[in-house]
């Protein structure tokens, strides 16, 4: 059994440019190393516009995981990470559920059942999913994919995605941080939400 990330090609990097320009002194520029094109970016809203955006605040939040035993030995450290940063966020322990499914098969099931209960202001899904030499990889990891989004859009309960999809287990070590990245989205998620709903009420 396994998980999936939504196909990240995380070691791809934007095609370089034909005949890239030289710098006035001679010197080419510097070439950048493992550009991701899922690299996190920011941007400004012009003024006079509304705007209407979450912050990772956990304070007051009950939250609910979901993490896949399945390749535990690298789900445990994501949910490690997972943790540690709701504790950053200041979420309290007891404000925390912890749902341990068998594979990433399971994810989609167990965080629409969490999201049902109304309980949780968001929930993170964690798993591992590592190729084989088999379709299987495909099948799971599209099938975890497609469940946890139709988890968060059938309750309206952020349901984040922090499934590594691996070619290697070697590659695992450098992706450990998703956990901690699926909290804080599931979180700021959460507090955008709770604001577009107070708005609503005004």
């Amino acid at each position: 059994m396994g998980s999936t990330e939504h196909s990240e090609s995380e070691r791809e990097a934007w095609p370089a440019a034909a005949a890239a320009p030289t710098a006035e002194n001679g010197v080419e520029p510097a070439e950048a190393d493992n550009v991701s094109e899922h690299a996190a970016g920011e941007f400004a809203v012009p003024e006079g516009y509304g705007v209407l955006e979450g912050a990772p605040n956990g304070a007051r939040r009950s939250v609910g995981i979901v993490v896949s035993r399945f390749n535990g030995a690298v789900t445990g450290k994501l949910l490690e990470g997972a943790l540690a940063e709701l504790d950053r966020a200041g979420v309290a322990r007891e404000s925390i559920t912890v749902m341990p499914v068998p594979g990433a098969f399971e994810l989609p099931l167990a965080a629409m059942a969490l999201a049902k209960t109304r309980r949780y202001a968001c929930v993170v899904a964690l798993g591992c999913v590592i190729r084989g030499d088999t379709p299987h990889f495909d099948f799971v990891a599209g099938e975890a994919a497609s469940g946890l989004q139709l988890a968060a859009l059938e309750t309206g309960v952020p349901v984040s995605f922090g499934v590594l999809t691996l070619e290697q287990a070697s590659q695992a070590d450098d992706r450990l941080e998703k956990g901690a990245e699926a909290v804080r989205t599931a979180l700021e998620m959460a507090d955008v939400f709770s604001q577009l709903r107070a708005a609503a009420a005004r």
